[in-house]
This record gives C-alpha cells, structure tokens and sequence, in this order.
C-alpha cells in the first residue's frame, strides 16, 4: 500500500474503504462476510474507512468490528454529520454523541458536513453555532480533523472551500466528472491551500468498469493491460492533488484487486500513450451523449441564473445510464441549492448562444432537457423538498 499524508503529516492510504456498500441479509448488514473483507482490507494496509451517519447500520458495524479485533489504533474513521436536517446546536450534539457510540469511540480521526450542494448551507450551519462547535470538539480530542464532503458545482465549492479553515474535504471526482461538480478547478484549489482530497464515485458508481463495447475493444486493442478500473483507479491516483480514493468494497477479490493497484500507483504512473487512451474512452462514452456541450462555460452568466451545462450535463447522464441514479443526483446537485437554475428559467433571450463554440441550440436544448429531467411527478417531489430544506 502506498500512503499520502494529511495537511498535519499523518498517512493515510492511498486506497480508502468506503463503508455504504456491505454485503447485506435482508435489511442487516452480512456481518460475519462484511467483517472479513475490513480485517482482509487492514492487513492490506487500508487505514482510512469512511462511513456516514445515514448509512443503514454501517457505523454500528465498523465500531463493532473494529471493537471485537482491538483495531481502532490501526485506522482511520471518517464519518458525517448529517447537516442538511440540523436544526439546532443541540442536535448537532446529539447526532455527533449518538456516533460516537455507535462507533465505540472517543473520538473521530476525519469528520465532515455531510453532502453540501451549496453555500447557504454552511451559512446556516454558522447560525447554529457550528464554528464554536468544531473548535470545542478539536481542543476535546473529539474530532482531529474537520472537513465537509461535497455535490455541488464549481463556483459553491470554491465559496465553501474558501469560507473556513477546513483540515480536507472530499469529492465526487472521476475522468467523466472531470470539470463537472468540484472538478479538477475544486481539487487543485484545495492542494493549492494545503487541503488533503479525498474522492468519491471514483468509477462513477460502475460506469467506468462496464465500458461501452466501442471502449471495451479499443482498451482491449491498445495493449495495456490495465482492467477498465485499474484505468479510473490510476487515472486518479497519477495526480499529486489526490490524496485517497474511496471504493465501497464488498468482495475479497476486489479488496485484493484494488490494493494491488494502490500498492504500484503514484504520480507520473500513466505516460502520455496512457492519458491519450484514456481521453479516447471519455470520448467514445460522451459520444452517447444528447448534447456535445463540453461544460466550457462559455455560455455563462445567464442573465436569468440557469445553470446552462449543469442542466447538460445532468441531461446527458440521464441517457448514459440510470435514470433514477441521473435525477437523484440532479436533485442533490442542482434541485436542492438556494439558487437551483433550473432551465425552466430560461426566457430564450438567446445570449448564451451567441458565445457557445459548439454553436449549440441552446434555448431548444434546454426546453428537452427540462421536460426530461423533471416529469411532473418528480418536479412535485423536488418541489417538496426544496420547501423542506427552506430553498
């Protein structure tokens, strides 16, 4: 295993365990299998596991384990404060001591907000008193290091990044997402302040393991003899500004499969041949894509605040893969910030068109795009939780 360090020296590896995704039995987590798989992961030499607060049974299950094989010293905890339903300080406390038992710990190594999409969340968190809080809990010992994890776009997490004294933050960050979200602006801006990234959806939730056939056949014609993960895997771990790459691992196999690769990649790990290949894979898997827009934001600020490449973007991935998948997370991204821009603002002045270089229909565009992506029945829904959420 190959280890980076954080912003205060202490090594973390490369390849972290993400805890969402344990085999389960009904609606309880597979203990005796799931439990092999963390220790197999240890041995291995993983010491960064990340689980949340809203993950079905998961931080019960790690404090458990971790308890039963005296192995707390060995790693490292992440895990999440639920900020999007805090209401009060005493909440955030009660939430923050419920996870503390359920891990059966003192303390926790990395503790972030959970999934900002945008900045007046972290605004309404500093009305409850969150900064005092955190400063509290770090003299305490309680938390060592405090982040926030991040669905959102660039601009947010810029504001976010920039508001607070963070010790990390962690991101949805992969070579399809790879000016999309955060993007790679979001996680060289933090490197730059000496912030340690960690990634999530590192192989776009499978997307980058079940390539199109067209990709299949180039990986498979160019001679490298890297998997279409081992590809996404070390695509990410070439960049210094990477600090862990999250893997929801179930199975022993690919426990093992992964820490191979994090034991043998590292910065300059793919050469020019390699990144070429890898552009060409993005290339043939946009190329079903609805629109070519190539998020280069030249089409923006729109006069009425539609975020004209998020609603591409989201678009496009609806017909890339999971529907369900593509609107849950056009929810969270897009639906669920302040200022949503959503492409029914649109009021086809025609702007943004005169500046696209792909000379894009955009006005059009946007209309199929709104159609498509909030049928009635979940623009209902999103309407609801926007009201829940005070948007």
């Amino acid at each position: 295993m190959r280890y980076r360090t954080d912003r205060y020296g202490h090594r973390i590896s490369q390849l972290g365990f993400g805890c969402m995704r344990f085999t389960r039995k009904g609606n309880a987590i597979d203990f005796d299998k799931a439990e092999r798989e963390v220790l197999l992961a240890i041995e291995r030499g993983v010491n960064y596991f990340d689980t949340a607060y809203i993950y079905p049974g998961s931080e019960a299950f790690l404090g458990q384990v971790l308890e039963k094989n005296r192995c707390r010293a060995q790693v490292n905890i992440a895990t999440k404060l639920p900020q999007y339903v805090m209401r009060s300080a005493k909440a955030i406390e009660k939430t923050f001591r419920e996870e503390l038992s359920r891990l059966r710990t003192d303390d926790i190594d990395y503790y972030l907000m959970h999934m900002f999409t945008d900045y007046v969340e972290w605004e309404n968190l500093q009305k409850l008193g969150i900064e005092d809080w955190i400063a509290q809990k770090k003299q305490e010992g309680a938390i060592r290091n405090i982040g926030f994890s991040y669905h959102g776009n660039t601009e947010s997490f810029l504001r976010i990044l920039n508001a607070y004294d963070w010790d990390f933050c962690q991101i949805q960050y992969n070579y399809l997402d790879e000016h999309t979200q955060a993007g790679r602006a979001g996680l060289q801006a933090a490197a730059a302040k000496g912030i340690p990234v960690i990634i999530m959806e590192p192989l776009r939730g499978g997307k980058l393991v079940n390539l199109p056939e067209k990709a299949k056949k180039l990986l498979h014609d160019s001679g490298c003899a890297y998997t279409p993960a081992e590809v996404g895997l070390r695509w990410l771990w070439d960049q210094k500004e990477v600090t862990c790459v999250l893997s929801g691992m179930n199975s022993a196999e690919m426990i093992e499969e992964n820490c191979r690769i994090a034991s043998q990649a590292e910065p300059g790990c793919l050469d020019e041949g390699d990144r070429a290949l890898v552009e060409e894979i993005c290339r043939i898997i946009r190329s079903q894509e609805r629109v070519g827009c190539t998020g280069c934001r030249y089409c923006m600020p729109c006069p009425k605040g539609v975020d004209i490449p998020g609603n591409f973007h989201y678009y496009n991935m609806l017909h890339m893969q999971n529907q369900l998948s593509a609107r849950r997370e056009f929810m969270q991204v897009m639906g669920l910030r302040k200022d949503a821009g959503f492409a029914s603002q649109c009021v086809g002045c025609g702007k943004c068109e005169s500046h696209c270089p792909q000379h894009l229909p955009i006005r059009r565009l946007l209309k199929e795009a709104d159609r498509e992506l909030r049928p009635l029945p979940f623009r209902i829904g999103l309407e609801i939780a926007r009201r829940f959420t005070g948007r």
